[in-house]
């Protein structure tokens, strides 16, 4: 196992709230982090700070926005070609409760991509750089906010909700952990999912809803997940901030679950990694 020193870890959603303050922790560990933001201003910024309060300049910026496909896929290409190890890959990247529909670049449902289909495309094309760093883990920042997708009406034309928009693809981010852990079972690949903290006071939340937690308690509940050694071989669960619990029932059922998988290869051409 490599130590603290020698862990890089990929952080999408770096430069703001929850990813913000998960990079100054991480990076006062020592470990070398690979920052996602699309905010190029934002993104030097941080890694001046990073340097200056941790004293670490071990860190890296990639820019990309996770509402083009092209820019995920662009984001996993230079990840591969920069790094010849990855320890975890922290899927924090979304955005929360919209007030109206907005598609993304490529036509999808703008909560469906950024949320869902982002920590989808980077895990599995990702995943051998993971295997051939293990022991690796991959944790995905859900929320208990939860809902069952309507195959029906996935990118919610007929009917817009913002909150369903939300939590469906919450939902789905924990039937990936859950399919990711059936594939890389053996690797030495943990995947788990967590509901970090309930309202912490970032910009999603902010103006929108009375903040209850502080940002703070939910880094901590999600570094555990990232360095704790009890967890080394803990997989496929899914944590209310620092408990195991259960999600969305739609989360465990294989039908629904199998659904999922090929609409999400459909609209990304990234199907689950042939590993295991």
């Amino acid at each position: 196992m490599t130590t603290a020193t020698e862990q890089t870890i990929l952080i999408t959603g770096a430069t703001d709230g929850l990813g913000r303050a998960l990079a100054h922790e991480l990076a006062g560990q020592g470990h070398a982090l690979i920052l996602h933001g699309r905010n190029p201003g934002k993104g030097k910024e941080l890694l001046a700070e990073l340097r200056e309060q941790t004293g670490n300049d071990r860190s890296s910026f990639e820019l990309a926005d996770f509402s083009s496909l092209k820019e995920i896929d662009a984001l996993a290409d230079r990840v591969l070609a920069r790094h010849v190890r990855l320890d975890v890959l922290v899927n924090n990247a979304g955005i929360g409760v919209e007030l109206a529909r907005q598609d993304s670049r490529d036509g999808l449902e703008l909560t469906f991509q950024v949320d869902y289909l982002a920590a989808h495309m980077l895990s599995c094309r990702l995943a051998p750089l993971l295997v051939r760093s293990a022991p690796a883990r991959i944790v995905n920042v859900s929320s208990a906010g939860q809902a069952p997708i309507d195959f029906d009406d996935v990118m919610l034309e007929r009917r817009w909700d913002g909150v369903q928009a939300y939590c469906q693809a919450k939902l789905a981010q924990v039937s990936l952990t859950v399919d990711l852990t059936e594939r890389l079972a053996g690797t030495g690949v943990t995947v788990n999912a967590l509901h970090p903290a309930s309202y912490m006071p970032t910009k999603m939340v902010v103006g929108l809803f009375t903040p209850q937690s502080t940002v703070a308690e939910g880094m901590r509940n999600v570094a555990r997940l990232v360095t704790d050694p009890a967890l080394t071989e803990v997989s496929g669960e899914y944590f209310d901030r620092d408990r195991r619990s259960r999600a969305g029932a739609q989360a465990y059922d294989a039908a629904a679950r199998a659904r999922l998988r090929e609409l999400s290869e459909s609209l990304t051409g990234v199907a689950l990694p042939a590993l295991g």
